[in-house]
């Protein structure tokens, strides 16, 4: 078992196919397809089923996968941990990051700030719902991620702190208020974001007895913010998800403060700060200064 095998197998599962995976590595796919073949006969189980378009890792092949991926990290960090003593700054830094709040609000300037500081160490960015970074740092398939704290699965630490506000039709009837409650939204058809706001929520509608009339469950901001615009529906946001030129952007959308307050706090998180690779240390030293100078 190598390396190399370890990587090819973990790249397939992430790109689900041989000939993406190969593409990714500069080898020819029939490298990738011995690598696994490979690697299954020295482990005595099949790890990817081939398919005609896609692979998909086996039940056995997820059970080794996170294996795989921690012991991946570990050697980048030692690479990473001599390229420091020998005074050099490289290896590849893997981050997940959810919504505008993280991607657009909090990432830009921190990674700014770090390539400059840092500039031979590869950054890749994945993104997805907050629900999916919180899996892929199960999964080790990041080393740090931007969630929705508290969780106390990992090593978080905090970096911005909003509420959250309700999004209307500027004519419905409700806009008129200077403030949503809980009870207005239960009788209204309501558009489910699911990109770091619904586990928020959940709790409170349950805490007062309301079941929202869920017509639509969306995960990209601007696609809700077109809806609510059209008066298919209203919905509860974060502001920093929301965009800087909202009033100009979207005159239709109306919004109003949301009683009583839900506040949300938005941080850094990974497995453990102890074992992180110096790479990922050194982005949350970053985004900690970064974040402090902006407030």
């Amino acid at each position: 078992m190598t390396f190399t095998q370890l990587e090819i197998f973990a790249l397939v599962a992430e790109l689900q196919g041989f000939t993406a995976a190969a593409m990714r590595l500069g080898i020819s796919q029939s490298a990738v397809s011995h690598a696994i073949k490979s690697l299954e006969q020295e482990l005595g189980a099949p790890l990817i089923l081939r398919q005609q378009a896609t692979a998909e890792v086996t039940e056995v092949g997820q059970r080794l996968l996170a294996r795989a991926r921690e012991i991946l990290g570990l050697a980048e960090a030692m690479r990473q941990e001599v390229a420091a003593a020998r005074g050099l700054n490289q290896g590849l830094l893997r981050i997940g990051s959810f919504g505008p709040t993280a991607s657009l609000k909090l990432m830009p300037a921190i990674l700014a700030v770090f390539h400059k500081r840092y500039p031979g160490i590869e950054v890749q960015i994945d993104e997805g719902g907050d629900h999916d970074v919180l899996q892929w740092l199960l999964d080790r398939r990041v080393d740090v991620g931007f969630v929705v704290l508290p969780d106390e699965r990992f090593d978080t630490v905090p970096l911005a702190e909003d509420q959250l506000v309700a999004l209307l039709p500027a004519d419905h009837a409700l806009a008129e208020r200077r403030a949503i409650t809980v009870n207005d939204l239960a009788d209204v058809p309501y558009i489910l974001g699911e990109a770091g706001c619904a586990s928020l929520m959940q709790p409170v509608f349950a805490a007062h007895g309301v079941s929202p009339k869920v017509r639509y469950r969306i995960s990209q901001i601007m696609t809700i913010l077109g809806m609510v615009g059209s008066g298919d529906g209203v919905t509860v946001m974060p502001e920093l998800a929301l965009p800087k030129d909202m009033e100009r952007a979207y005159p239709q959308v109306a919004l109003r403060p949301f009683r009583p307050a839900v506040r949300r706090r938005v941080g850094l998180a990974l497995r453990d700060l102890r074992q992180a690779s110096p790479a990922a240390k050194a982005f949350i030293d970053t985004a900690r200064e970064v974040v402090k100078t902006q407030a």
